[in-house]
Formats: C-alpha cells, sequence, structure tokens
C-alpha cells in the first residue's frame, strides 16, 4: 500500500535516545548518509540514517513524481497536443462559420430565443 508521509530518518531516533534533551540542533548530511547533531556542551554526534542500504522507505510526493516523471511528461505531452488541435479546430471552425452572413445572422439571432 502507497503511503505518501514525510519520511522519518533513522539517525534522528538514534541521536535522541544517545542524548535526549542536550541536542541543539540536527542537520542531515546527505551525502555520507548520516544524520549530525550539535550538543549544548559544544560537542558533535553523528548517526547513520539507514538501518540498512537495502530497506525500502516509504514512498513521498516527491519520490513518486521522481519515478513516474516519464509518465507525467507523457501526459503533459499528450494534454498539450490535445490543446492544440481543439484549439486549431475551433479557429478554423470559427473561420469558416463567420465567412457564411446565414450563420453569422443565426448565431445573434439565437439569444432572442433564450429563457
Amino acid at each position: 500500500m502507497l503511503t505518501l508521509q514525510r519520511r522519518q530518518f533513522v539517525g534522528h531516533d538514534i541521536l535522541l535516545a544517545r542524548h535526549g534533551n542536550h541536542i541543539c540542533s540536527m542537520r542531515l548530511d546527505r551525502g555520507a548518509g548520516r544524520v549530525i547533531a550539535l550538543l549544548d556542551d559544544g560537542s558533535v554526534d553523528s548517526a547513520p540514517n539507514l538501518i540498512a542500504p537495502d530497506l525500502r522507505l516509504p514512498a513521498t510526493i516527491r519520490s513518486v513524481l521522481y519515478e513516474d516523471r516519464k509518465f507525467f511528461a507523457g501526459i503533459a505531452a499528450v494534454a498539450v497536443i490535445l490543446g492544440g488541435l481543439v484549439f486549431g479546430t475551433s479557429a478554423a471552425l470559427t473561420q469558416t462559420w463567420a465567412g457564411s452572413p446565414e450563420m453569422l445572422e443565426m448565431l445573434t439571432a439565437y439569444s432572442a430565443y433564450g429563457y
């Protein structure tokens, strides 16, 4: 089942278990895959961010969009093409209908029969 939620970093939990209320700030080092904490006594501690490298984390909106980017790009391209076709067809029909005096008279008189 797909759940879209913010990922909880394992390193945060490890550091909270080690130091509790003595943590001033935490930051994520994505390159090293670690969470780094600054403690109130000025020292620094870090913990690994993943339990296992092959662990499948819950999906987030960003990860779903990244994984399906080709699909969404295809949908966007089809929507743009269909929009262009509809616009071109309506422009061509307007050009055809506007050239006919009978059609123009019918379109202007139609509002007289409205509610």
